[in-house]
């Protein structure tokens, strides 16, 4: 077995990585891949991001929000968190066969104490009852890979604020992530390993992973990436991970309403949403205004369902033209909600 840890706390460059060593690098033997990323959020590869993310919050707290190429819910990650990936040769046999893929895993956590470790349900790892790893696969060209969370000490406070989108404002016929109970793993290891930092645990788990006592002893089995390596993942990273339309644009077609009761009137805002942009908007209410809200509609439609999209489209216009008596801010909101 190889393995690999990766250099950037990037969630981005790392899951580009991922995608290129599977697809480009031939090993005789499997590789397994560990990353440690700054906070992130990671929507499926069928899911709607828009209907996973508290966007406000994660504008405010600078929450990094990609989608990767596998299937599954939306996870939160942080540098508390161990990402780890294993790329294997693919056959029948082993794609959604988490609990042989993950087997080393549990394995080492039992050995550092975390004795009731196992594989729940169809793809989380479980401590007494608890999850804290949920695992994702993918397949293409004879190759794949199972990869997974690791949470050992997750800000958990965050995960109610970041994924948290009413029920009722967002709806389309993106997978859904399934609200599981959650818990960090360090409070179940031995005492030596609840002082470690996330990266002096990374390495343990690597040593116990090769069963040795000295990464020097397997210092031949440490992938080191070319230059070439990296022009190809910088590519990646532009056709998928940083991009708009990849992240977002790839949602299914939903609908989205925001309605709210003013002093001067209720506004009533419905969006359709298709490849990330607005299709066609609605406004209903018994709000009074000077000028017919029609040419607002028309200035939304086409553009990227986004806060900053929609209020640049919001600057042409006086809105206490339309809106008579409402506050501008408070119409922003309303519309970008």
């Amino acid at each position: 077995m190889y393995f690999y840890r990766m250099k950037s706390k990037d969630i981005r460059d790392n899951l580009a990585t991922e995608q290129y060593l599977m697809n480009n690098v031939e090993f005789d033997e499997p590789l397994v891949l560990f990353y440690i990323q700054k906070p992130c959020i990671i929507v499926g590869r069928n899911q709607n991001t828009l209907e996973e993310i508290n966007s406000e919050y994660i504008k405010e707290h600078n929450i990094t929000v990609t989608r990767r190429i596998s299937g599954g819910g939306a996870v939160y990650d942080d540098l508390g968190n161990i990402s780890f990936s294993f790329v294997v040769n693919s056959d029948d046999d082993n794609f959604g066969d988490f609990k042989k893929l993950t087997k080393s895993i549990i394995d080492a956590l039992k050995d550092m104490g975390a004795t009731t470790a196992e594989v729940s349900g169809r793809n989380d790892l479980m401590v007494d009852g608890k999850k804290f790893s949920g695992n994702a696969m993918y397949t293409k060209n004879g190759k794949m890979f199972s990869h997974g969370t690791l949470a050992y000490d997750v800000d958990l406070s965050v995960l109610a604020d970041a994924l948290n989108v009413p029920a009722d404002k967002i709806a389309s016929k993106g997978i859904k992530s399934v609200k599981s109970r959650v818990t960090n793993v360090k409070p179940y290891l031995k005492p030596e390993y609840q002082s470690l930092t996330t990266e002096e645990f990374r390495d343990k788990l690597i040593l116990e992973l090769f069963h040795t006592d000295d990464m020097s002893k397997i210092s031949d089995k440490e992938y080191q990436l070319t230059d070439n390596d990296k022009k190809a993942i910088q590519k990646l990273n532009a056709d998928f991970y940083y991009n708009w339309d990849w992240v977002y644009g790839k949602s299914p077609d939903f609908s989205v309403k925001n309605r709210k009761h003013f002093d001067m009137g209720t506004v009533d805002v419905r969006y359709q949403i298709s490849q990330g942009k607005i299709k066609s908007v609605e406004i209903y209410g018994d709000y009074f205004g000077k000028k017919d809200s029609e040419t607002i509609k028309q200035k939304l439609v086409g553009i990227p369902y986004s806060k900053t999209s929609i209020e640049e489209a919001l600057n042409d216009f006086d809105l206490d033209e339309y809106f008579s008596g409402i506050p501008k801010d408070e119409l922003y909101n309303l519309f970008t909600n």
